[in-house]
């Protein structure tokens, strides 16, 4: 029997898993590139914060389940930085559902709704020096728009991000 993936809107009770999930994919992805202290921010940090994104509501926020087992979410919307533009503010999957196709449907569903909400283009910012974001990203139809910036996180040097670009289906 294949694997069901399943696409929800968030709710408030789901922001202990999404903290979950988020602090576990940063670990294993981002933290080998970040000082040892932002690489270590815990499980219960992340609940912190998410509660608090939740409660906001400012941007959607979609969960993927993978076997009614929660796997992937994402964080979208109107573009911080280009007016026009949507933004995927925030994407992540727990390692142990990479390459199950989870994080492919998620981004499929958040597409189809930025082009439900009229975009024409959507855009992300991603750790330069991450690999694997960037050939997920590359596979499903982004490109780098030769815009960088730094980011400095609590401490350690700063990282290099680049923004990734892409044209909405169907539009």
């Amino acid at each position: 029997m294949p694997d069901a993936i399943t696409v929800r809107i968030a709710e408030p009770g789901d922001a202990d898993v999404l903290g979950e999930i988020h602090a576990l994919s940063w670990g294993v992805s981002h933290g080998p590139l970040c000082a040892p202290k932002v690489a270590a921010a815990g499980i219960e940090e992340r609940r912190a914060k998410w509660h608090g994104i939740l409660a906001d509501g400012a941007d959607d926020i979609l969960l993927a389940r993978l076997n009614e087992r929660p796997g992937a979410f994402a964080r979208f919307g109107a573009s911080t930085s280009r007016p026009g533009l949507a933004e995927i503010h925030t994407f992540f999957a727990h390692p142990d559902v990479w390459g199950s196709g989870i994080a492919k449907a998620l981004l499929t569903d958040v597409l189809d709704r930025v082009r439900d909400a009229g975009y024409d283009d959507v855009h992300l910012w991603t750790l330069r020096d991450s690999a694997q974001a960037r050939r997920f990203y590359a596979k499903n139809g982004f490109t780098e728009t030769g815009r960088t910036h730094d980011h400095t996180f609590e401490e350690g040097p700063p990282l290099a991000l680049i923004e990734l670009e892409r044209a909405v289906p169907g539009r």
